[in-house]
C-alpha cells in the first residue's frame, strides 16, 4: 500500500508539472512597458540606425544551435543578469535588442524585464522572434 501511494505521489506531481510546462507555453504579452517592441523589419532598420546595437538571442543553447540572427550575442534568459548585460553591452545607455523563438516563448520577455530592473534605457523586444525572422526570409545562420 506504501508503495501504491508513493507511485500516486510520482504520478500526480508528474502530471502537475506537465500542466505547468504547457501553462508556460502560453502566449506572451503584447508589450512590456519601458521596452519598444519591434517587428523583423524594424529590427533591420534598427541595426542600420545604430551601429552599436547589440542583439541578444535569449533561447537555450539548443535552439540557437538550430539558426541565429547574425551577429546576435547568445545569451539565455536564465544567465542574463546585471554582470552578464555588462560584459556584452558597453553601457546602460547602449542600444539592446532582445529575442527568442517567437510569440509562445517568454525567454526574451524574463531578459528584458531583467535589463530594465538593471537599468537598460533603450532596450527593445522583437517579440516575433527567430519565428517571424525566418518568416520575413531574412538569413539565419546554421552552425
Amino acid at each position: 500500500m506504501k508503495l501504491f501511494k508513493q507511485i500516486i505521489a510520482v504520478s500526480l506531481a508528474t502530471t502537475f508539472m506537465a500542466g505547468v510546462a504547457l501553462a508556460e507555453k502560453k502566449e506572451v504579452p503584447q508589450f512590456i512597458e519601458g521596452t519598444t517592441r519591434v517587428s523583423a523589419a524594424e529590427l533591420v532598420d534598427l541595426v542600420e540606425k545604430y551601429d552599436d546595437l547589440v542583439i541578444i538571442d535569449s533561447r537555450k543553447k539548443s535552439d540557437v544551435a538550430k539558426g541565429y540572427i547574425e551577429g546576435a550575442v547568445h545569451l539565455p534568459n536564465t544567465e542574463t543578469n546585471g554582470a552578464s548585460l555588462a560584459a556584452n553591452v558597453a553601457s546602460k545607455a547602449t542600444p539592446v535588442a532582445f529575442y527568442c523563438n517567437g510569440i509562445k516563448c517568454g525567454r526574451s520577455l524574463k531578459a528584458a524585464k531583467i535589463a530594465l530592473a538593471e537599468g537598460y534605457t533603450k532596450i527593445f523586444w522583437f517579440r516575433g522572434g527567430i519565428q517571424a525572422w525566418e518568416k520575413e526570409n531574412y538569413p539565419v545562420v546554421r552552425p
